[in-house]
């Protein structure tokens, strides 16, 4: 090779080998920005995720699609500082509860591990001359799942504590939700750590067992407004989809069971009817 040629070759390996470099650097810095936005981001939800613990109790809408027929939609008080529980109007049809109840809701509480529906007194039986029924978490969930429901782990939050486990986190911008204005973020868990979300939610295999069967990734859409509280949630697992609305947080009413003397138990013959 001839010297001009020698100088020619070695100039462009110099600018390749600089090029090459550079192109390097803008994949590291973009590589760093990417990991800076996404650790702001879980700073923000792990900040609403703590205000909402702190918070204790909320009155919220929710709505339950199961994929199958007409959405649940409940709407009523839900409490998490001192174990799960709620006091809600339910859809009396999207329930299937019509035969017990002629109202178009159903007002239902949960409270202890048990769910108690207000139910038209009934002429015989267990819920005769009774104004409530009551189904322990057990006879519904099984013993896993009730078990879960002794501490937050099935509060319409308890989703933000699994999404440190999150594969993928997104800022998709300000919106206003509810009439307020809130960030939209939205985290994705996948198959191969869902065991770990649901462990953060103090659920070995019982609450979320029956819904992430089969599911391949779990996709938590969170609003957060400028007081660092949650304005929505959105969860979807499969062909599931549960949607949650913040009216107001705290200040909010105790949940209380019924009488005894109103209320007929029905768990032993739900177990008997499911084969427990």
């Amino acid at each position: 090779m001839k010297p001009g040629h020698n100088a020619a070759w070695a100039g462009a390996a110099v600018v390749a080998l600089v090029a090459t470099a550079g192109c390097g650097t803008k994949a590291a810095e973009g590589a760093a920005k990417a990991v800076d936005r996404s650790e702001a981001i879980m700073a923000a939800l792990t900040r609403a995720t703590d205000r909402t613990d702190r918070v204790g109790s909320a009155r919220v809408k929710m709505t339950t699609d199961l994929g199958t027929g007409t959405p649940i939609a409940m709407d009523g008080t839900y409490s998490w500082g001192d174990g799960y529980a709620y006091d809600v109007q339910m859809d009396t049809k999207a329930s299937q509860m019509q035969t017990l109840q002629d109202a178009p809701t159903i007002r239902t509480l949960l409270v202890d591990g048990a769910y108690y529906y207000d139910v038209d007194p009934q002429p015989s039986g267990p819920l005769a001359g009774k104004e409530w029924m009551k189904i322990d978490a057990s006879a519904v969930l099984g013993d896993k799942g009730a078990q879960a429901l002794s501490g937050s782990s099935g509060s319409p939050t308890a989703s933000l504590k699994g999404l440190k486990y999150a594969n993928d986190v997104d800022d998709l911008g300000t919106e206003t939700v509810n009439g307020k204005h809130a960030t939209h973020y939205r985290a994705t868990i996948d198959q191969s750590r869902m065991g770990k979300f649901k462990d953060a939610l103090g659920d070995k295999g019982g609450l979320l067992g029956s819904t992430t069967g089969g599911v391949d990734s779990i996709t938590v859409d969170v609003w957060v407004g400028d007081d660092d509280l949650p304005v929505r949630i959105l969860q979807v697992m499969g062909a599931m989809k549960v949607t949650v609305d913040f009216e107001k947080f705290g200040a909010t009413a105790e949940v209380k069971a019924p009488p005894a003397a109103q209320t007929g138990d029905l768990t032993e013959a739900i177990k008997e009817a499911n084969g427990q």
